[in-house]
């Protein structure tokens, strides 16, 4: 039989292959059918063919080699894994790759007969979905070269479930993956080391789904760290361990606990099969500090702890590790108005505070500062009692009233209503100003509300008792003067801060659309009192009625002088007392 022999490009003449293929052949030529084996050896002489050789010699950096054809062949050294080790007389499978027709000069490759073979044997061994290994060689373009016994091409997104910042990094290092595809005619393999990845982690998750239970400690390592936990690989699956269950304490960032690929020992808290996902735990592998916690903080006590955070609302402190209660900003101070809690305390501060509440099921405690100090509020009812007069600055103005400062950090409410006894103050500013300084006189005092009410008119008697009502007297006419114009009517100013209302109706006969059709502002108009109402503390005025008086006092003169004038003449004294002439007969 012939021996199969090569795997490369060649062309040679008819007596050279003859040549060859008669010393192959031997003793077989003698069987009689000649031209049939020559003709079928010259159809397996054809590109690529593997030759079995025999190293006979070193010409410089060649090694020579004997395939049994009219020349030797050569093979540059650098084609050898180690060229100290080649001998003469080893046998070796070698690659035609040319001969030159005149020359006889024979060209070889160790390398590529290698290459040749190991792909030989991948096809023989190997199908695509199969697991293989091999050594990266370097990185190229889109992915890693790696041997596994041929160089095959791995992906850049198929190296690592996540991708990796440097595929670079793999390079020298042994991997085990699937192969994904084989293209046979251009000699070309791709594998997936993610997939084998995926493959391996779904099998290990179901086999760790069903032996793991609630409440189990399982070692895993750190493969991700986010701003809200991390992710712990437990062989097969993730675990998801937050923030909020690394520590009792207060830890900012989970960096501050964890690394990358380190192997830490978790609690499993929850399992959810439905959607394969695991809570698991760090701090529950201890005990809770918050187990009798109303023994070591009782509601009332006085305690001392570290301000660890600064809100808008608030300041944590912590009272021992794992142990945070918060005051609030309302609860800083008796008299203080605090804008924000770094106006009393900064992070870091030692405090005193005083325990005002504990929910143990929320792991929530009330703390208090203010609480440490006399409530100042409680001196209040007994150092201004009702009717004290005060002097005080107005702090602040506000639509409903002022705030006037009592003493520092104590304020008193002085409402737009108890500002003047008669004039209608829509605002403290048509009146007062801020750092005003005036007299005021206490009303009223809600010590658990914090509130002292203050008056100004109540410095004066009230005019509604006795002078208001003596001085206007409902039919009266009286002049006054326009000084605010509304869809309903007229204020009218009767005397310093005491106004009537002349109501739309009462301004003509005829019906009036817009009250300036009849009057202007800062117009003098004589008016009637219609009434005085002193519990409402109101005076209604009638432009219409006054003007009718007029008409009518007008017309009852008219006739008064018009009867004058048409009564007869008696005769009577003259300027001198005497009797006239004119003689009246009887």
């Amino acid at each position: 039989m012939v021996d199969e022999v090569l795997i490369s490009t060649l062309s040679v003449s008819d007596d050279d292959a003859a040549a060859m293929l008669l010393e192959a052949l031997g003793e077989e030529v003698a069987t009689g059918n000649m031209d049939s084996l020559l003709e079928n050896a010259m159809e397996e002489l054809s590109p690529e063919s593997l030759l079995n050789g025999k190293v006979v010699g070193f010409a410089g950096d060649d090694v020579v080699i004997d395939v049994g054809l009219k020349s030797e062949g050569l093979i540059n050294k650098e084609e050898f894994e180690d060229i100290r080790v080649i001998e003469i007389g080893q046998e070796m499978q070698v690659m035609l790759e040319s001969i030159e027709g005149d020359s006889g000069l024979v060209e070889l490759s160790k390398r590529k007969a290698d290459r040749l073979i190991a792909w030989r044997r991948i096809m023989e061994t190997t199908h695509e979905g199969d697991i293989v290994e091999g050594r990266v060689l370097k990185k190229i373009k889109g992915g890693l070269l790696v041997d596994i016994g041929v160089p095959v091409f791995l992906p850049a997104s198929q190296v690592d479930i996540r991708r990796p910042g440097d595929i670079g990094e793999f390079v020298g290092r042994n991997l085990r993956a699937e192969i994904l595809k084989i293209d046979e005619k251009r000699r070309n393999i791709v594998i997936s080391r993610r997939k084998l990845i995926e493959h391996e982690r779904e099998a290990a998750k179901s086999r760790l789904l069903e032996k793991v239970a609630e409440g189990d400690l399982i070692k895993g390592t750190v493969k991700n760290i986010a701003d809200f936990g991390a992710f712990i690989d437990l062989g097969g699956i993730d675990g998801l361990l937050h923030i909020t269950d690394m520590s009792w304490g207060r830890i900012n960032h989970p960096s501050e606990m964890l690394k990358i690929d380190q192997e830490v020992e978790v609690k499993i808290l929850n399992i959810d099969m439905d959607k394969e996902k695991i809570a698991l735990g760090l701090k529950q592998k201890e005990a809770s500090p918050w187990e009798e916690i109303e023994g070591r903080y009782p509601v009332g006590s006085r305690v001392r702890g570290e301000v660890v955070n600064l809100m808008s609302y608030g300041a944590f402190v912590r009272l021992e590790d794992g142990i945070e209660g918060l005051v609030h900003i309302s609860e800083m101070s008796w008299t203080r108005r605090i804008n924000h809690p770094s106006d009393i305390v900064s992070q870091g501060e030692e405090v005193d505070v005083v325990v005002l509440d504990i929910d143990k099921n929320k792991q929530e405690i009330s703390l208090g500062m203010k609480q440490t100090e006399v409530n100042p509020w409680e001196l209040v009812a007994e150092k201004y009692p009702s009717g004290t007069i005060i002097e005080g600055a107005v702090r602040n103005l506000a639509n409903y009233g002022a705030f006037v400062e009592i003493e520092p950090g104590i304020d008193g409410l002085l409402h737009v209503s108890d500002l003047s006894w008669t004039k209608k103050v829509a605002h403290p500013n048509e009146i007062l100003q801020k750092g005003d300084v005036l007299k005021c006189v206490v009303l009223d005092v809600d010590q658990e509300k914090q509130r002292v009410a203050l008056g100004v008119k109540q410095l004066t008697e009230d005019p509604w008792v006795d002078a208001i009502p003596g001085a206007y007297k409902p039919g009266m006419v009286v002049r006054g003067k326009v000084t605010k114009i509304t869809n309903f009517g007229v204020f009218v100013e009767l005397e310093d801060d005491l106004e009537g209302l002349l109501h739309i109706s009462e301004l003509a006969d005829h019906k009036v659309e817009s009250p300036q059709d009849i009057v202007k502002a800062n117009e003098e108009v004589d008016v009637k009192i219609l009434r005085v109402d002193t519990d409402e503390r109101k005076i209604g005025l009638s432009l219409k009625r006054a003007q009718w008086g007029a008409i009518e006092e007008a017309r009852a003169e008219r006739e008064e002088n018009a009867a004058d004038a048409a009564a007869p003449k008696l005769g009577g004294m003259d300027d001198h007392g005497a009797l006239g002439s004119d003689k009246i007969e009887l």
